[in-house]
């Protein structure tokens, strides 16, 4: 029997990338999914990788009774991979009250039903955001976290929070909160990758767009930072790289390997590259340019953001494999495979 794992948004950027990894790990899934900002033809796309197509629900977690109904049909399965949330960082200061509402919401309303249906297993998708501003790097563990700049990284810090609580209360229940640094790239088939709904908030989908024709020019926001080239430095991870994390991290659980009820680890590479850098290895990886204007700072950014990986590296067996230029080829891959798609 194959162990059942439920993903709630699991159409998404780096849950169809999960889907994946767990089929091909040979785990049964179900993707519950209200494709607010995915589409159901990910299915296709997971299928035409992986030759399986998973169960799917096509589900507002923010309805508790309908929520409650889908766990009950599936109270077999044994543990829950949660990246159901609104993430745009921008849309979230603009209004604050639809992404505590929607995260908070398919939040609880899943750890309520799960936990009523005897499965006790849950990994959680967080991120750097809850360190906030670091006073040191690299960030560890360890780091306190602080009140994020954006209503959507306080959603994460808070929901941490009530994983908290609940794990404590409750002493059947485990969980894992796998805090993500700055994901891109895009399976290497090219079947599956990064689909944002409008304009894009981040990086690596807008290089691709400019590229594609898509989008006329790209906007660095700063380049008077304290940092080699002046622009901010990120830690990029490539997505495959991550969906194995989580394959790790629910196997880790279901092996009740855990060392606390409530475990937190940094997913990175430990490196930091510059918006610059992400800019000249693209055009080099594709022997194109890219149309670009430095201009101001964006408020609440950081100058330098990377992650000591060392605890994953140790605690779960897991390390980054992939580099830069596989990143920006993959994405490439993908962006042009889309607009294939639609001529």
């Amino acid at each position: 029997m194959k162990s059942k794992i439920i993903v709630t948004g699991g159409c998404g950027y780096i849950g169809s990338h999960t889907v994946i990894e767990l089929i091909e790990n040979d785990f049964e899934v179900v993707i519950l999914d209200d494709l607010s900002n995915s589409t159901e033809k990910t299915l296709e796309r997971i299928h035409k990788v992986t030759g399986v197509t998973p169960a799917f629900a096509n589900i507002d977690l923010k309805n508790e009774t309908e929520t409650n109904k889908v766990f009950v049909a599936h109270n077999d399965a044994k543990g829950v991979i949660h990246f159901a949330a609104h993430k745009a960082v921008g849309e979230s200061v603009q209004e604050p009250i639809k992404y505590y509402k929607n995260n908070f919401y398919s939040l609880l309303n899943s750890l309520e039903a799960q936990s009523k249906n005897g499965i006790n297993n849950f990994i959680f998708s967080s991120s750097a955001t809850v360190y906030g501003t670091p006073e040191t790097l690299p960030i560890t563990e360890k780091n306190e976290t602080q009140r994020p700049f954006s209503p959507y990284g306080n959603t994460k810090k808070i929901a941490e929070e009530i994983l908290d609580d609940f794990t404590k209360s409750n002493e059947a229940f485990s969980a894992i909160s796998l805090r993500y640094f700055n994901p891109i790239g895009a399976h290497s088939s090219g079947e599956i990758g990064e689909l944002p709904s409008g304009i894009p908030n981040n990086l690596m989908p807008y290089i691709t767009q400019i590229a594609a024709g898509v989008r006329d020019k790209l906007m660095v926001y700063g380049n008077d930072y304290p940092t080699k080239d002046g622009t901010p430095i990120r830690d990029y991870i490539h997505v495959v790289d991550l969906a194995k994390a989580h394959v790790i991290a629910i196997k880790r659980l279901l092996k009740n390997d855990q060392e606390k009820s409530l475990e937190f680890f940094n997913l990175g590479t430990g490196l930091g590259y510059s918006v610059l850098d992400v800019i000249n290895t693209f055009e080099s990886v594709t022997n194109s340019k890219l149309n670009y204007e430095i201009t101001d700072r964006r408020a609440g950014d950081v100058p330098c953001l990377y992650a000591s990986t060392d605890l994953a590296k140790e605690k779960l067996g897991w390390t980054a494999e992939r580099e830069l230029s596989d990143m920006i080829s993959s994405s490439w891959k993908w962006e042009q495979n889309l607009r294939n798609e639609s001529k």
